[in-house]
């Protein structure tokens, strides 16, 4: 039995012939600027004004043309408007060409667009027919053999450098790892809801930060929903957590599958396993593989081309492209490929990519592009513009935090381990100071041995009743430290003024 997952209903357009009498081809010309019209007001929900819709058109249509356009399809009932003069707003009335088709509640459109580029519209405008108006198409191996690490490229130099700036962190010198875990708590709402959102999930933003946060699921929500935040909590923190372990192979990949479908597949053994039969995509006329030997091929080749790539950011988007085209799982696909194309970007301390805002019609139509047509210039739209909103909104949130200091980040385990010794031991001022260098020898790099003595020193002059519990002692445990600590400093100090 053929298995289904979701993804939408758009189609493609037929190239038009430049051969054709006068009268034919302007209303040739004239379906396509309304189709045009049509696709970007897709897009907002909310309706778009004016200068909105121009913004978002994937051809340039002339200012009067569009205000023509726009007024026959209010009359024909494909839009309607609200407001008057510069306050106008378009609306499209949605039919069951407009909407995705899924068998589960969708979540919320986004009300945000993306600009696409020519190579994007054309996509878009490719895949706006209906699903049983186009051409079945199965996987195409060549797509994927064809790729050359290094040699082939979906970014270009530029796209690539520019990604760069965007995403460059203090923390590049610093332990693989280091950026992801000093924002991970807003990563993990990020990403979780986003990710999950963009598969029909009904939770919200505030819903996914009390989920995570404080285990409290939503009220009148199924517990799928809640189920799947929670796997991409899991699936989230493996990453950052492991960062030193995982990277483009099976162990990795399978286990993050794993850890994002658990309890959500009717078959208790398919999370981690490549499935072993067919699956469709609803609204799709692409076929993946169906032979088990095959898709196990594919997977491995997938994985060392992606494994292969040096450019973080072109590693992320071939997985994005290649994993949910090849759909190794029986579900859980883009999933998957969201979150690995993270690892390359945890790795190198380069802002992550959480698809904050990210319409689902648009990374819809995307990956509708790359199974049908083969073609990514959607796709790479999606992901240039979620990753500039992405690294701005960690950027700012790392400043309004203050940014760490890297060595006392890079020993706080130590600086944590050595203290609380010191307050359980119920060293004094003179005891602290003997200990601390013995330690520091025996822990600490010797470059840094210097630094951390003194470090620790001021932790040490810095405690009070209202930060020691992030050393892990108990209250009795401080305070009989702290009155031994104060006991002798007050001695001392009585003894100079003598």
């Amino acid at each position: 039995m053929t298995k289904f997952s979701k993804c939408g209903t758009h189609g493609r357009e037929v190239a038009l012939n430049e051969q054709v009498p006068e009268e034919t081809a302007l209303t040739a010309k004239q379906d396509q600027e309304t189709d045009a019209i049509r696709n970007a007001l897709a897009l907002r929900q909310g309706g778009a004004s004016l200068d909105e819709i121009e913004a978002a058109l994937a051809i340039t249509i002339p200012r009067r043309t569009l205000m023509r356009r726009l007024a026959a399809m209010a009359g024909q009932g494909i839009i309607t408007k609200s407001g008057s003069s510069r306050a106008a707003r378009y609306h499209l009335i949605r039919s069951e060409r407009d909407e995705p088709r899924s068998p589960e509640p969708r979540a919320a459109q986004s009300d945000m667009f993306v600009p696409l580029s020519k190579a994007g519209g054309e996509i878009s405008r490719a895949i706006a027919k209906r699903s049983e108006l186009r051409k079945p198409v199965g996987y195409n191996r060549d797509f994927l053999d064809s790729y050359r690490p290094n040699r082939s490229s979906y970014l270009t130099s530029p796209e690539k450098k520019h990604l760069a700036s965007l995403g460059r962190t203090n923390s590049g010198e610093q332990a693989a790892g280091t950026y992801a875990q000093q924002i991970l708590n807003r990563l993990m709402i990020d990403l979780s809801w986003n990710s999950s959102r963009l598969e029909g999930n009904t939770y919200s933003l505030l819903e996914t930060q009390r989920l995570i946060e404080l285990g409290e699921a939503a009220e009148g929500k199924g517990t799928k929903d809640a189920q799947m935040i929670l796997n991409h909590k899991a699936a989230i923190e493996f990453l950052v957590q492991s960062v030193d372990q995982v990277g483009f192979n099976r162990r990795t990949i399978l286990n993050l599958h794993a850890l994002l479908a658990d309890n959500l597949l009717e078959d208790p053994t398919a999370p981690g396993r490549l499935r072993q039969e067919a699956v469709g995509i609803s609204g799709s006329v692409f076929l993946p593989l169906e032979v088990p030997q095959l898709i196990e091929e594919c997977f491995d080749t997938v994985l060392a081309t992606a494994a292969a790539i040096t450019d973080p950011f072109e590693q992320a988007f071939f997985i994005m492209v290649q994993l949910p085209y090849l759909q190794p799982f029986i579900d859980v696909n883009k999933r998957v490929s969201r979150l690995a194309a993270n690892i390359p970007l945890i790795r190198a301390n380069l802002a992550p990519l959480s698809f904050v805002s990210v319409p689902d019609a648009t990374y819809t139509q995307g990956m509708l592009g790359v199974y049908e047509l083969n073609r990514v210039d959607l796709l790479k739209d999606v992901f240039l513009w979620a990753y500039e909103r992405s690294a701005a909104r960690y950027a700012a949130l790392l400043q309004s935090l203050g940014q760490p200091d890297p060595f006392r980040f890079r020993y706080r385990t130590q600086l944590k381990d050595v203290i609380a010794e010191i307050i359980k031991q119920v060293m004094d001022q003179k005891a602290a100071a003997a200990y601390l260098p013995q330690w520091a020898a025996d822990h600490v790099a010797a470059p840094d041995q210097t630094r951390f003595v003194a470090e620790a020193e001021n932790e040490l002059l810095g405690l009070h009743e209202g930060n020691f519990a992030r050393y892990q002692v108990r209250p009795s445990e401080f305070e009989a430290w702290r009155q031994s600590w104060e006991r002798k400093t007050s001695g001392t100090a009585k003894s100079k003024k003598s």
